[in-house]
């Protein structure tokens, strides 16, 4: 029942999710874009912004793909029976005249940022018939209407950067009740292109001779077909505003905000420091020459719309030295406002201004430095997807507020993961929903490594970010199938919704770079074979809609969903091939010499799914962006090369052991005649299992009520309570709580472990986030999920992907029971419980479930 009501939940908010206009039926009361007969001509001013010029070129570039047919661009209204205006409400004189004689009303509009209005409109001007009217609140506004209109018409915005076909129309039409008033809910909204070699470097060298202008161009446009409009660019090596003088100028005119990364402030990139710099990154031994190096930044910046990053980290992304005092900290930000009003000629509050609180700056934070009340504190996560530090519910709001810096990719300790995409996006939706409610609404911007491949997660997060309301754990799994939809068309949305759902929770459970022959047990619960097979059936159903897709789009779907499923499928059958060859090694086994052949054969595979990626797909299009390595690590760092697990042989007369890779799983009539409901649990060799989705009672008390959220886990969903921003609850007063009910078959102690998702101590007290677990009618124990510090702990949880907490109950009889968790700070994702009475073995995901 559980499951049918948030089914029904999910399509009823689906539906709600978008305004849908475009059709390409003529039923005499639309308005006619493309039709057998006739092409509607796009109107603007030619005295807008240069953005509004792009956004017809866009708009009318892409009817073409769509129809064949290219609207004509005109700049002075004619008698034409039908006309389309994109423009801005202050800045078109066609809109304001239009709205002058109360032919529309822009209000709802005016004093929005980024916003849109799509109506059509009858007898606009004298001779005309009906008017499409596309408005932006500002120049990126009248740019996203335009490309919502398209999108909808069937050109995605990752037509290019994934090969995503355009869908053909021979006509289209706007229904004529369309009423789209829509805006931004984040101001801020984009992406920081980091740790591009070798694969982005290498493909950027390959066919643009280095990042110039024509390649941001296309960034550009991906950004503002995502309804982006903040951009970090690519560093390494890198300097965005001297490696190509056109950069910066091109990016003002595709009103893309321009910044700079959370170690390279006032607007100057660190290889500029390589490049131009002299002495020390030392503030203390350098300040002249560090303030001039500044100062350039600022007057290369000119009138170009830019979020300008203050404060100073060490040289490279490195901490300051140690014992940094904050002091100087606050000297350096105060002297960097003194350029920025000196350069400027404005006070230093006019220019918008980000100090992103990362790594050990935080730390700074914490004890005490503070910032100008204008300027942008930029929180961040810990680089693996949770997010370090929040608001407090009661704290003051500030002018500048709060932004959000989060992790697709990331280089660096416990390990690199930048290869493929291993982003669950329900992981996201729960780490982002907390800044989001917590009011971090300023800035979101994401690292996403070399931007391929991580088109989906990047399509997500910029959509939450606009409206972080339109999605909830209700509704979350229709992202998919709309995303699958919107690249492949409506025959096959919802199955590649749940292949790229399916393979998402499997890719998040731990990096790839991470995985090796020791990652999942061979021994117990089947756990090596049954990761393989997930494996396994995932790639076949991924396989056999790519069998059935048109040939137009196998291109993009290998890219977008089939890939990353074959590489992953084949990367984990290689070290579970590893661990049965060392496993049979060990016994003497001849059977050991089969599966080190086998690691040999999987190995090569693993580089001609690279080399299919890099040379066969879309001619050879995208070559190098899989060359990044992701076999062989020993350390944090990548190796050079992917480098073949180490198997070993023995002699062709080894003795052979029996098959101990056969097990029985032989049910006791105990077993079976409580397997009565799907949310009993019952003891089986000495455990208990529960994923945590199947609880038995959800007791939901003072406002606040448990919801499931879909996915999230290792294996299955997870369950939170909400609202996020809820107070802290005392178990010892009832409250909310979560009811699992088992049996158990032997008296005695019994080990109670919670697995919960990574989630930090956002709030930084010294209890961390807590819960409570209590056993039938004993006292609720209180837990902390996070209190431990240091970087080993912290490793452990990324790394594996959950915290698992533990305490003991000294005595528990036989018979039926109800363990509970009881809600106690809010923001806690609960995954699964295990009641371990000394049964339980060894292993990465648990025991499965034992219903």
């Amino acid at each position: 029942m559980k499951q049918i009501i948030t089914f029904l939940i999910t399509l009823v908010s689906l539906n709600s999710v978008a305004q849908e206009v475009i059709t390409d039926i003529n039923n005499g009361i639309d308005f006619p874009v493309v039709t057998t007969e006739t092409v509607t001509p796009v109107f603007y001013d030619k005295n807008e912004d240069s953005l509004v010029s792009i956004a017809v070129n866009l708009f009318t570039d892409d009817i073409k793909r769509v129809t064949g047919k290219r609207p004509q661009q005109l700049t002075k209204i004619n008698k034409e029976k039908n006309i389309i205006i994109i423009g801005t409400v202050e800045k078109c004189s066609f809109l304001r005249e239009l709205e002058k004689n109360k032919k529309i009303d822009f209000s709802s509009l005016k004093g929005k940022w980024d916003g849109y209005m799509i109506q059509v409109i009858n007898n606009p001007f004298k001779g005309v018939d009906k008017a499409l009217i596309i408005a932006g609140s500002n120049k990126r506004g009248a740019a996203y209407g335009a490309l919502e209109l398209t999108k909808q018409m069937g050109v995605s915005p990752w037509y290019w950067w994934a090969d995503v076909p355009v869908k053909k129309k021979e006509q289209v039409f706007i229904k004529s009740n369309v009423n789209i008033n829509d805006a931004p809910k984040v101001k801020y909204r984009g992406i920081f292109i980091n740790d591009e070699a070798p694969a982005l470097s290498g493909w950027v060298e390959e066919n643009f001779g280095k990042f110039n202008h024509e390649f941001y161009t296309k960034v550009f446009e991906l950004l503002l077909r995502n309804k982006a409009n903040y951009l970090w660019p690519a560093m390494w090596g890198r300097a965005f505003n001297d490696d190509d003088k056109l950069n910066p100028i091109l990016a003002d005119k595709w009103g893309i905000v321009m910044g700079t990364s959370h170690h390279e402030p006032m607007l100057r990139a660190q290889e500029e420091w390589k490049r131009y710099g002299s002495g020390a990154w030392d503030y203390t031994k350098n300040e002249v020459v560090l303030k001039n190096f500044w100062k350039k930044g600022i007057e290369n910046m000119g009138s170009h719309e830019s979020l300008v990053t203050i404060g100073m980290r060490g040289d490279g992304d490195e901490p300051m030295t140690e014992g940094t005092a904050t002091a100087l900290l606050e000297r350096i930000v105060k002297d960097q406002r003194n350029i920025i009003e000196e350069v400027t000629g404005r006070p230093a509050e006019v220019t918008p201004q980000v100090w992103a609180l990362y790594k050990e700056v935080q730390d700074y934070y914490d004890k005490g430095m503070r910032v100008p009340d204008d300027v942008t504190l930029l929180l961040c996560d810990d680089n693996w997807g949770n997010i370090r530090k929040l608001p407090a519910r009661d704290e003051k709001e500030r002018k500048g507020g709060y932004g959000i810096y989060y992790h697709f990719d990331y280089v660096g300790g416990p390990r690199n993961y930048k290869w493929i995409n291993t982003n669950n996006i329900a992981r996201v939706w729960e780490q982002m929903h907390l800044a989001w409610e917590y009011n971090v609404k300023q800035i979101w911007i994401v690292n996403v490594g070399d931007i391929k491949p991580m088109e989906f997660p990047i399509s997500f997060f910029l959509d939450y970010a606009w409206n972080p309301d339109k999605w909830t754990p209700d509704n979350l799994r229709g992202y998919y199938t709309q995303w699958a939809k919107g690249q492949f068309g409506d025959t096959y949305a919802k199955e590649i919704g749940v292949v790229l759902r399916e393979y998402g929770q499997l890719a998040s459970r731990r990096k790839p770079e991470l995985v090796d022959e020791n990652t999942y047990s061979i021994e117990n619960y089947d756990e090596a074979f049954r990761v393989v097979n997930e494996y396994k059936k995932l790639l076949e159903k991924a396989e056999k809609i790519e069998k059935q897709l048109p040939k137009d789009y196998k291109d993009a779907y290998y890219q977008l969903v089939l890939h990353p499923i074959q590489a992953n499928e084949n990367l984990h059958k290689m070290y579970v091939t590893v661990a049965l060859n060392k496993k049979y090694t060990s016994q003497n086994n001849v059977k050991a010499n089969v599966y080190a052949d086998l690691v040999k054969e999987l190995f090569i595979k693993d580089s001609l799914i690279s080399k299919q990626y890099n040379k066969e797909l879309s001619g050879g299009k995208w070559n190098h962006f899989m060359d990044q390595t992701h076999i062989g690590y020993t350390s944090w760092f990548d190796p050079k090369n992917n480098i073949m697990p180490s198997v070993s042989y023995v002699s062709d007369d080894a003795k052979i052991k029996p098959n101990n890779e056969i097990i029985e799983v032989i049910k006791s009539s105990k077993e079976e005649a409580i397997m009565d409901t799907n949310t009993v649990f019952y003891e089986k060799d000495g455990y208990v299992s529960i994923n945590a989705e199947n609880y038995s009672k959800a007791n939901n008390t003072n406002g606040i009520e448990w919801k499931i959220i879909p996915d999230i886990g290792r294996t299955a969903s997870g369950v939170s309570p909400f609202p996020v921003t809820a107070a802290a609850q005392d178990p010892n007063s009832g409250g909310p709580s979560l009811e699992y009910t088992f049996y158990s078959y032997e008296d005695g102690p019994v080990n109670i472990q919670t697995y919960f998702s990574p989630t930090l101590n956002f709030h930084n007290t010294d209890s961390g986030l807590l819960y409570a677990v209590s056993v039938d009618d004993s006292q609720p124990v209180i837990l902390s999920i996070n209190r431990e510090k240091g970087e080993r702990a912290w490793a452990g949880w990324v790394a594996n992907n959950i915290i698992i907490k533990e305490t003991t109950l000294k005595e528990l009889k036989s018979g039926k029971h109800t363990v509970k968790i009881w809600m106690v700070d809010p923001g806690v994702v609960l995954q699964k419980i295990i009641l371990d009475f000394g049964g339980m073995k060894k292993s990465y995901l648990g025991p499965p479930e034992t219903r």
